[in-house]
């Protein structure tokens, strides 16, 4: 499974990537877009939603089931890949490339707590 070391995980599959203005960058892992399968639907939050943490924020539909993406900390959300939207597929073909929507955290320490690499694939393995 690839699981990139500098990004940080949610046990409910999503990446989190912090960007030097300490904004994060949020989409869904590999694995989770591989247990899904062929993604056809994508409908992303508006910018300015505020969101608290854990609450679904992105709904993605796959050929074989549609599946709720959570806000990974509580925040604002700055921008949406609308691309992403218009060719789902895209997050198939590179998850951690296809991101979904950025967002400012409403607490930055909230970020450090998400699972690391290493946490992720022993909560993914559970």
């Amino acid at each position: 499974m690839n699981v990139p070391a500098n990004l940080k995980y949610t046990k409910t599959h999503e990446w989190v990537r912090v960007e030097a203005d300490g904004t994060i960058t949020v989409g869904i892992t590999e694995h989770a877009q591989d247990l899904l399968g062929d993604l056809v639907f994508i409908d992303l939050p508006d910018v300015g939603k505020e969101v608290a943490a854990e609450q679904e924020i992105v709904v993605v539909e796959s050929v074989k089931a549609a599946a709720d993406v959570y806000a990974p900390v509580a925040g604002t959300v700055t921008e949406v890949n609308g691309p992403v939207a218009d060719a789902p597929e895209s997050v198939n073909q590179d998850a951690y490339a296809a991101w979904l929507f950025k967002m400012k955290p409403a607490n930055v320490a909230d970020v450090d707590a998400l699972l690391d690499a290493a946490g992720y694939l022993a909560s993914a393995a559970e």
